[in-house]
């Protein structure tokens, strides 16, 4: 099926936005209450018996976890508003899959914390879906 590059257009603006709502309401959480945030992620972890997560994170991990996701949000946000720079899926693809790949390092060969897998996982997908975005894109620019 033929998708037309206004209709790809759309919908790659449509993730975009999406992915930096969802990006900046996960950095403000995540600087407003880290601990809530693992806490979850440590209810969940005796069911899959994975080990339970120190909860405080520090400020210092805070603050840069706080500018890591101004940083993807922004991007998302550019990508909305801005569909014709290649470039910006590009940057959100490396910051996502560079996420993605240190929470499976740490997760394999530091502590097999749920929070590592999940944010593996989650991450992953979203940078392959920048990696496929920015491949579709580059054909309409």
């Amino acid at each position: 099926m033929f998708i037309s590059s206004h209709s790809f257009v759309n919908k790659y603006r449509l993730i975009s936005l999406s992915a930096a709502l969802v990006f900046g309401v996960v950095g403000i959480i995540i600087l407003l209450s880290p601990e809530r945030v693992i806490a979850v992620f440590n209810q969940l972890s005796p069911m899959l018996h994975l080990p339970i997560s120190p909860v405080e994170p520090g400020v210092f991990l805070r603050a840069l976890a706080a500018a890591y996701m101004y940083v993807v949000t922004l991007i998302a946000l550019m990508m909305f508003i801005n569909p014709r720079v290649v470039l910006l899926p590009k940057l959100l693809a490396h910051a996502k899959l560079a996420s993605a790949g240190i929470s499976l390092y740490l997760f394999v060969f530091g502590e097999p914390y749920l929070i590592l897998l999940t944010n593996f996982v989650v991450d992953g997908i979203i940078g392959l879906t920048a990696v496929y975005l920015y491949v579709k894109m580059r054909r309409f620019s």
